[in-house]
């Protein structure tokens, strides 16, 4: 059974016109579903539930992001299958992830069984239930990479169609990914703000100091302990003493 007829929903069991109208409009529907969320999982839990209606062979999907080009975090993944890909990436060091992604667009894996461009870590995610992947390149800033995978539990599953359609949904998941990213930054570094402003409340109370004494002593923590500002500010706020 070939890739289309296992998507029976999937915009490609059309031809001609038809097929494009599909997927411009299943396209319009994830772009305006991207931008009713607001919350920055949610975000990625749309991009990767998007990819699997509409991306063909695709059985299970996740967003992976690299750290420094070594640690891999895995978000939204469809099943635990993509998790233990990543896992398996960080562990032996290669893989599309850490490897190829970070130079193509995207990185097609026909078979895993016999994929000799990462002779240790293919041979394991096959085992572990993977058959082909799909990887789409996100973005890349330094040494931080995001990527949207796809899985096949047969191989030899993504064609042509699978790769075009993939990088159309990469495309809107890019950019919903750096909009969820940045909106997410801003809420944590307000919600860090508010916690260093009642762990300064705290200290002045306590000792009738000033802001300043008690942003001083919290920074003096944070060095003396080496634990972030921001924990050092949860740690007081929680327990009312700071960490030792």
């Amino acid at each position: 059974m070939d890739a289309v007829a296992e998507h029976p929903q999937n915009p490609a069991s059309g031809g001609g016109a038809s097929l494009h109208g599909r997927l411009a409009g299943q396209l319009g529907e994830l772009a305006r579903s991207l931008q009713g969320e607001t919350d920055f999982e949610a975000t990625l839990a749309t991009i990767v539930g998007a990819a699997l209606d509409l991306i063909p062979g695709a059985s299970d999907a996740s967003i992976s992001v690299v750290e420094a080009r070594r640690t891999i975090r895995s978000h939204a993944p469809s099943s635990e299958l993509p998790a233990v890909i990543d896992r398996l990436q960080e562990q032996y060091g290669q893989g599309p992830c850490l490897d190829a992604v970070w130079e193509q667009r995207i990185v097609r894996v026909p078979d895993l069984a016999h994929e000799p461009r990462w002779p240790i870590f293919a041979p394991a995610a096959a085992a572990a239930g993977a058959s082909s992947m799909l990887c789409f390149q996100l973005y890349v800033e330094d040494d931080n990479l995001g990527a949207l995978n796809v899985y096949g539990t047969d191989t030899g599953v993504f064609d042509a169609e699978s790769a075009e359609i993939g990088l159309l949904v990469a495309a809107h998941a890019a950019v919903a990914f750096a909009d969820a990213k940045r909106i997410s930054n801003l809420l944590e570094a307000v919600r860090t703000r508010d916690l260093i402003g009642q762990a300064k409340g705290i200290l002045m109370e306590r000792f009738k100091i000033t802001d300043h004494q008690a942003f001083l002593i919290l920074a003096t923590a944070s060095s003396k302990t080496n634990i972030k500002l921001r924990d050092v500010a949860e740690h007081l706020t929680t327990t009312g003493a700071l960490p030792r």
